[in-house]
């Protein structure tokens, strides 16, 4: 059942292998790598607690021991605070140029370590195992790390690509929920950005994923990989077609930080509604008809998704107030705004002169419903 993506960015190049009990395999994948027969591994408590002991038995079956980090969960420690003290911990670790740092995480370590492997050392080779669906199909690949700031999401980072990404398919099994849903927003993504097949696929297929088939969730993993390889390799710092993968987060990076960037709305519950409100400002500049933003809308609910403004518990700021934190966003180029918006199901491009009025528009009914 196991597949693998390559990502072929010439000297940068790297494999992402999909799959379930990939763990069990870790020292045997990551062997190769090493020039002596040790890894260093940054973690948070949740993902400790529950597979920390596996990943350990697996390097060792390969001969590799290990020293971890374990960390508090959440987006608060993608923070200068626990940056620094990530840093200073693999120095303590005497982590060399030629060793291997593991992010063993959601997104949030995979973001914090692979900012720190970017400037240990001007540069030290990390592996990724994403322990999450959202980090499975996005953010541990494509070279992407930072941490937040108090501006905004990301605004501090570097582009260091990993050396390797085990994506253990079993892991997602430990997953709540809402932190399973919460991913299946970037999957969605991928369908609505570039496949109108794979969301279709989705439509039929979204409840046995969400239910456990592990044949599902390997294809939805492994061609969600295959669309953001595709991408990255064309575009890798995000000068063009890159920017598609934003698909949703000019909306969900203002609500993120209107809502404290928080348990209010995870990063994948703002992606989905994001990608409702730009199907949804679309529909009204008259790219593509009102099926559309409702087609999305209909798969959302039936996923039992958040999907309206409405879904998130408590105040937000009024739709200027939302435009204003738009204003914050990495995707401003000269002043204007870039949003990703979309002609069709998997036909998104980017559009850098969408009137202001049009979305505040969207943003004050979304606000009202």
């Amino acid at each position: 059942m196991q597949q693998t993506v390559h990502v072929p960015l010439g000297a940068r190049a790297y494999d992402v292998v999909i799959g379930p009990d990939l763990l069990a395999e870790a020292g045997a994948r990551i062997a190769p790598f090493l020039h002596r027969p040790r890894v260093t591994v940054v973690s948070d408590a949740t993902v400790a607690a529950l597979h920390m002991d596996t990943l350990r038995d697996g390097l060792a079956a390969a001969g590799v021991a290990m020293e971890a980090l374990v960390l508090p969960p959440g987006e608060g420690t993608k923070s200068w605070p626990h940056f620094t003290r990530t840093v200073e911990w693999l120095l303590d670790q005497k982590v060399e140029r030629r060793d291997v740092v593991i992010a063993f995480g959601g997104g949030v370590i995979g973001d914090l370590v692979g900012f720190a492997a970017a400037v240990l050392r001007r540069g030290v080779r990390f592996v990724q195992i994403p322990t999450s669906l959202l980090a499975q199909v996005d953010s541990s690949v494509g070279g992407k790390t930072g941490i937040n700031a108090p501006q905004g999401k990301n605004l501090i980072g570097a582009f260091h690509q990993p050396t390797h990404v085990l994506a253990d398919t079993a892991l997602l099994g430990t997953l709540t929920p809402r932190d399973f849903l919460a991913g299946y927003g970037e999957v969605v993504k991928y369908g609505l950005l570039g496949d109108a097949e794979f969301f279709a696929w989705l439509e039929s297929q979204g409840p046995a994923l969400a239910a456990g088939d592990m044949a599902a969730r390997v294809a939805a993993v492994t061609r969600s990989v295959q669309m953001k390889a595709d991408i990255v390799a064309r575009d890798e710092t995000e000068q063009g077609d890159r920017a598609l993968l934003n698909l949703g987060h000019t909306f969900c990076h203002a609500l993120e930080a209107a809502t404290g960037y928080g348990d209010r709305l995870l990063h994948g519950e703002g992606v989905a509604i994001g990608c409702a409100l730009a199907f949804e400002t679309s529909s009204r500049l008259g790219l593509c008809s009102q099926e559309s933003p409702s087609r999305v809308r209909a798969h959302l609910r039936a996923m039992g998704m958040k999907t309206d403004l409405s879904d998130i518990e408590g105040d937000l700021p009024d739709a200027d107030g939302l435009l204003a934190l738009m204003g914050q966003d990495k995707k401003v180029v000269d002043g204007q705004l870039r949003f990703i918006l979309a002609r069709d199901i998997g036909a998104a491009f980017v559009a850098s002169d969408v009137p202001m009025d049009v979305v505040r528009g969207v943003l004050t009914d979304a606000l009202a419903g």
